[in-house]
């Protein structure tokens, strides 16, 4: 079993290259930011404690996840300087540096680091590959042992010697070290272009008797870092490409995954389908057997099973199951749509409670209303919630029906059974079983047409 081990993410990069106002680490991928991830990548992997090295005033610490600990770099520039910024804050044994942009991470590559480190009783371990294209990485050197010797940095290519360029094996800038030693090497490294470099500190760790290794991965994911918002994009594309297989395996049908969007909190039940150009946003949760799309939105919303939901708006919405919403339908924050009930077609549906069984089936608005069980909605029917000053709640009984081109002027109640008549304005309440009109009496003017054309010479 693995030791206790503290995580420290290095996040006090300025990200100027973002062109944001908005700190680096705290802009988001498939819904949340790319902090977070490694966040969650160092919590799987069962680390005790995370450290995020910050600097004092840039935003960052503000946005991190609850009980993340804040290490605040206030000198030096480098990724030595941020690690030594944290020495306050890591205890003796082993601890792992992440980097807070680079977002695709996982807690499998952190646990295999951590067990070849204690395996190996390394002072500091590497995670590297050779799949990788080495251009730009740090190359591994090792010695005649086959043992690490030292990292030689190539972005300035022209100073690297033909010999170290061809070495394929590079470092992909996640480690595991021992505590206390890398902070008393790394109070050695002397400073290049001003910046104190982590991996500098491996000559110095290994002069002292220490054992440097390596871990291997597969997983080059962990290679992009996001330094400007192309980067960005194409971690959204890796991050969510890797959301919609974890949920494909889990078993949901994806029609057409290229056009559809499934953020990172996202649940979905097995045996749901989901459609073409679908967005899945926020803390939405999905349940079994649903059909969602095409072309449909939800956003922390809640969907029971066997629900189908086409060319549809949700936002902070529940569907019980079974309910049919759309086409064209916008559900609004409040409303709750209960088991087998229908919202139809250019619908709209805010702060309302939609009966079981009830049908809204077209052309309508319903605000701050209760629709009783089994109750139908006639076409155009529109509540009337606002006076101007406050909102006012409708209430249509059980098994109530409205005419086509009704006003409910609220609050009105329309009792259980009540009916009321096409294009009535209602603004008094309608018993049980009554049918409620409000309309003026109908006249036909003769000969209207033909006085109009006389009018008209």
């Amino acid at each position: 079993m693995t030791e206790p081990f503290t995580v420290l993410i290095m996040a006090a990069g300025q990200g100027t290259r973002m062109r944001s106002d908005v700190p680096k680490v705290l802009h988001e991928i498939c819904g949340k930011p790319m902090v977070a991830w490694v966040v969650d990548a160092a919590r799987e992997a069962g680390a005790s404690r995370v450290v995020c090295v910050v600097r004092p005033g840039a935003g960052v610490a503000e946005g991190l996840p609850e009980g993340v600990e804040v290490a605040e770099q206030t000198e030096g520039e480098g990724t030595g300087a941020a690690v030594l910024a944290a020495r306050a804050q890591v205890e003796e044994g082993p601890f792992v540096v992440l980097s807070g942009d680079h977002p695709l991470v996982t807690a499998r590559q952190v646990a295999a680091l951590l067990d070849e480190h204690t395996s190996q009783a390394a002072v500091a371990t590497l995670l590297t590959t050779e799949l990788q294209d080495p251009a730009g990485y740090g190359r591994i050197v090792r010695d005649g042992k086959g043992e690490v010797e030292r990292i030689v940095e190539t972005k300035d290519a022209e100073s690297v010697s033909a010999e170290e360029l061809a070495i394929r094996e590079i470092n992909l800038g996640t480690y595991v070290f021992q505590a206390p030693a890398v902070f008393d090497g790394l109070e050695q490294v002397g400073k290049q272009n001003g910046e104190i470099f982590l991996t500098g500190a491996f000559p110095i760790l290994k002069q002292g008797g220490g054992r440097i290794v390596t871990c291997k991965t597969d997983d080059l994911d962990i290679a992009h870092g996001v330094n400007d918002r192309a980067g960005l994009m194409d971690a959204e594309l890796l991050a969510q490409r890797r959301i919609l297989e974890q949920h494909a395996r889990d078993g949901v049908t994806f029609l057409h995954p290229g056009t559809t969007r499934v953020e990172a909190g996202v649940e979905i039940a097995p045996d749901t389908v989901i459609g073409p150009g679908v967005s899945l946003l926020g803390a939405t949760r999905i349940g079994g057997g649903c059909a969602i799309g095409p072309h449909t939105t939800a956003r922390d919303s809640a969907i029971g099973e066997g629900c189908n939901v086409v060319h549809s708006f949700l936002v902070e919405v529940t569907l019980e199951s079974g309910a049919n919403i759309g086409p064209f339908a916008y559900l609004r924050p409040g409303t709750v749509v209960r088991h087998d009930a229908k919202v139809g077609t250019f619908v709209e549906v805010k702060n309302s409670d939609i009966g079981p069984g009830a049908k809204v089936p077209h052309l309508s608005y319903i605000g701050d209303a209760d629709v009783g069980e089994k109750a139908n909605v006639g076409a155009s029917t529109i509540t009337a919630n606002y006076d101007g000053r406050r909102k006012h709640r409708t209430k249509l009984g059980k098994s109530a029906k409205t005419g086509v081109h009704t006003s409910l002027i609220a609050p009105v109640d329309v009792g259980d059974r009540a009916y009321t008549g096409a294009g009535s304005t209602i603004n008094e309440d309608v018993p049980p079983g009554a049918l409620g009109v409000a309309r003026a009496k109908q006249r036909n003017i003769e000969g209207y047409s033909d006085r109009v054309e006389e009018d008209s010479q």
